[in-house]
């Protein structure tokens, strides 16, 4: 997906749910080029009207230090999950062609499983409020979608479009609940403070395309702090084909060899 179609995508969904007031993505060259391209197009518009527009929306787009895809949370890990599920189903039906119509009407499906998982715990006391979902904070309505009734069989791929929605439907669903299901399990969490990275420390970088024995090292030139004070991300200053570079990257990318101090003192 190239630039323009993510900004009509990007389109279509505030057309549906509205303005947004903050957006979060990966650093993805389709991204990057859409802001580009929005930011480009703005020049060329009244200053005035795009200014009372920004103020009034307050939209902030937030993109994630590149190589840490662990920062996207919760929605990576599902998005990680329904690719699996639908990369393995359309491999499986490889022959069958979808059209148009289908393949969008089967992704509404999918939307609609995946926003109406619970994001609580379930009571079991019936007079206990409705359970909280993604698709209620969306929708502001607590039912939910109910499937079509019927008894859908593998010979429907080859007959009504409908019919073929929702046998793929009935499938995504029964191969989610078995993905899904685990990730609600305990996973314990970074509990101890450690020092903050600071500019001038000696790091070490873990890049997968280095080639073998290159240990590229690079000095912390910058740092950028969360709403907590924590430093998770840092602007790195290194040597790449005898010219200097500069990369954002999420600490956890990075070998503390010699902090600042250490570096002064041996000097």
């Amino acid at each position: 997906m190239d630039a323009s179609s993510f900004i009509n995508a990007l389109r279509r969904f505030m057309a549906i749910r509205g303005p947004v007031q903050q957006i979060r993505s990966d650093c993805g060259t389709n991204f990057k080029g859409a802001q580009n391209e929005l930011e480009s197009a703005l020049k060329e518009t009244d200053q005035k009207i795009v200014e009372t527009y920004l103020n009034s929306q307050e939209c902030e787009w937030i993109f994630n230090s590149p190589h840490a895809s662990h920062t996207g949370g919760v929605w990576e890990r599902m998005i990680g999950i329904s690719r699996r599920i639908l990369d393995s189903m359309m491999a499986e039906l490889r022959p069958t062609r979808l059209t148009h119509e289908v393949l969008s009407t089967l992704m509404a499906e999918v939307t609609a499983i995946v926003t109406n998982r619970p994001l609580v715990a379930i009571l079991s006391d019936p007079s206990a409020p409705e359970i909280l979902t993604p698709s209620t904070l969306l929708t502001q309505k607590t039912a939910t979608l109910k499937s079509t009734p019927g008894n859908f069989v593998p010979q429907d791929l080859y007959t009504k479009q409908w019919r073929q929605v929702q046998l793929l439907a009935n499938r995504f669903w029964s191969r989610w609940r078995k993905e899904f299901l685990p990730t609600l399990q305990y996973r314990r969490k970074w509990t101890t403070d450690v020092p903050n990275l600071q500019v001038g420390d000696l790091v070490l970088l873990r890049c997968k395309e280095s080639p073998r024995n290159d240990w590229p090292l690079a000095h912390v030139s910058k740092t950028l702090s969360s709403a907590d004070e924590k430093v998770r991300k840092v602007e790195v200053t290194t040597s790449k084909n005898g010219s200097k570079q500069v990369y954002t990257r999420p600490v956890t990318e990075l070998i503390l060899l010699k902090t600042e101090y250490e570096l002064n003192s041996c000097s």
